[in-house]
């Protein structure tokens, strides 16, 4: 099996120069994972480079929704919304860990975009399009059973409500652990990997690329018989050094989220509401917070780092009051806050909320494909229209014959349980155990919810590594959730654990207060950081943690 730990992070490179790869794909977010899985599983061989941390940019920066796209009725998406609806329990079945169902209430008041007819034949239509199954059909309640369901909801013109299903998911470790899987079916892939050129043959072809470690500097040649940039916001910038930016181009937009301690902000009932000028937004209670969002505007600053304006706090904010008129949160109650960037293809004269999230792929004349657009749930069919793609090209052009996708049934790294009914019966099995090793139910519970099937790799680390956790100085569960991060998740420098393996930077802000600096010790010790970059990684973490703990003082 090919490695996944940081103490070889070298090897991976090194591999990646030695083999003529069938595929190489560029991007380690939920698409570029999704096709790095569907290739794999069918047998090609793969390689993954992502310059950032897997689920750097746009993966870990979403709503945390597996969502069919209800709003996209509106514009007749129906297509896209049947695709997308269908897709979410197959996302919930394969990684029921990640991935939960959530009662989504969507009230509607008088002078609203929506009523009590078109909100019923809305969400009937999108039932019937999803494929949904009976018990999780949407039903519609009276003004007082949606004030009941939820209290803070404003009551002046309340009509009524309609309750539907959506799926609440942890975006970064849903790509984690698509990738996880991949790596499982022999895929080679690591992540502060930078393409900085491509590579033709005599005839103008794409035939590898130049890959630059940013850590060390360095540079490697890569063989692949084809490429494919699955780069989110990046896409373009890849097709511009292939020269082959022409046509559609993306057009990107900006969505921000805010998050309150639930003490301020005691939401039991997720909600999706419209907001006074008719963008769509979601309020969702998640272990002991709220966060709310999003905000739907052009952006055309650096991608990489995206940050939260005045005016994005300001209009979630007054969506707020409108909505919750008895919540009385202001900028000094945002806990943390994370901005992310939707790369979309763009549409001539629309606006932001109303372009298309179709995904489209774009083939230039030296063979790179080129995958935009989409949504976080449609990864997984998106990845097999690509490789299907690859597929056919390979047949054509080498001669060699692979299957069709074989990941609709495949359950994702730590999704081994079963699926969603098995999960239950697995998930009071290990916290029983967890509880048994000395953990309390509340740790052991979110353990099993982090890692899944993997959660016993977890146990082990800390049942048999306690005196070590001791000896670091580091709490024994942060322990056995670093180490099992550096040997199977690659985690390189702090912000990826605190941000994407473990979410505790947007959800439990005061655990990476109250972690950070034994966390940065051991990795600097075991990863052997020069002291140059524990500083560089120590200040990119605090940083982070400036703009999403006091986001007032940080906003431009």
């Amino acid at each position: 099996m090919t490695s996944f730990s940081s103490y070889e992070r070298n090897e991976q490179f090194q591999k990646l120069t030695q083999e003529e790869w069938d595929v190489l794909v560029i991007g380690g977010g939920i698409t570029g994972s999704g096709i790095a899985l569907d290739a794999a599983s069918r047998g090609m061989k793969t390689a993954v480079v992502e310059m950032q941390d897997f689920a750097a940019g746009t993966s870990s920066r979403s709503t945390k929704l597996v969502h069919g796209g209800l709003r996209y009725l509106k514009q007749f998406e129906v297509k896209m919304v049947a695709e997308v609806g269908k897709e979410r329990e197959i996302v919930y079945e394969n990684g029921p860990h990640v991935t939960t169902p959530e009662w989504m209430m969507l009230p509607f008041h008088e002078g609203g975009n929506f009523g009590p007819l078109s909100t019923n034949l809305g969400l009937r239509v999108y039932d019937y399009l999803a494929g949904v199954k009976k018990s999780e059909r949407r039903t519609m309640l009276t003004p007082e059973e949606a004030i009941e369901r939820e209290p803070l909801v404003k009551r002046e013109g309340l009509k009524g409500a309609g309750v539907y299903v959506e799926y609440k998911t942890d975006d970064a470790r849903l790509t984690l652990e698509v990738m996880k899987k991949a790596v499982e079916y022999g895929a080679c892939s690591t992540n502060y990997a930078k393409v900085v050129d491509f590579i033709y043959n005599e005839h103008g072809t794409l035939s590898g690329a130049k890959i630059e470690d940013t850590v060390t500097g360095e540079q490697y040649h890569v063989k692949a018989k084809k490429i494919i940039n699955a780069g989110g916001p990046w896409v373009d910038e890849l097709r511009e050094i292939d020269g082959s930016k022409k046509g559609k181009t993306l057009q990107l937009t900006k969505g921000v989220h805010l998050v309150f301690d639930q003490s301020v902000f005691p939401l039991k009932q997720a909600i999706y509401f419209d907001s006074p000028d008719g963008r769509m937004i979601f309020a969702i209670p998640r272990d002991g917070k709220t966060y709310v969002g999003t905000t739907d505007t052009k952006y055309t600053e650096e991608i990489a780092h995206p940050t939260m304006t005045e005016e994005d706090r300001d209009y979630i904010l007054d969506a707020i009051k409108m909505m919750f008129p008895t919540v009385e949160v202001t900028a000094d109650d945002v806990e943390s806050s994370w901005a992310g960037i939707r790369p979309l293809i763009h549409e001539e004269g629309k606006d932001p909320s109303e372009i298309s999230r179709k995904d489209e792929i774009f083939i230039s004349d030296s063979g790179l494909i080129s995958m935009a657009g989409g949504k976080l749930t449609g990864y997984r069919k998106m990845a097999e229209t690509a490789v299907g793609i690859v597929r056919d090209q390979l047949m054509e052009e080498y001669g060699i014959r692979y299957s069709d996708s074989e990941t609709k049934h495949m359950p994702i790294s730590g999704g081994e349980v079963n699926g969603s009914k098995g999960f239950e019966r697995f998930k009071t099995e290990r916290i029983n155990i967890g509880q048994s090793l000395g953990l309390s139910e509340k740790q052991a519970d979110r353990l099993v919810r982090l890692y899944g099937a993997n959660v016993d790799k977890v146990y082990g680390i800390y049942k048999n590594r306690k005196q070590d956790a001791e000896k670091e100085n580091i709490d024994p569960v942060v322990f056995a959730q670093l180490v099992y991060g550096l040997e199977n998740e690659l985690t390189f420098k702090p912000v990826d654990f605190f941000v994407r393996r473990t979410g505790a930077l947007f959800f439990d802000i005061q655990w990476v207060h109250d972690h950070k600096e034994s966390v940065i010790e051991f990795m600097a010790k075991e990863l052997g950081y020069s002291d140059e970059q524990k500083k560089q990684y120590t200040d990119e973490l605090n940083l982070l943690l400036e703009e999403a703990d006091t986001p007032v003082e940080y906003v431009k």
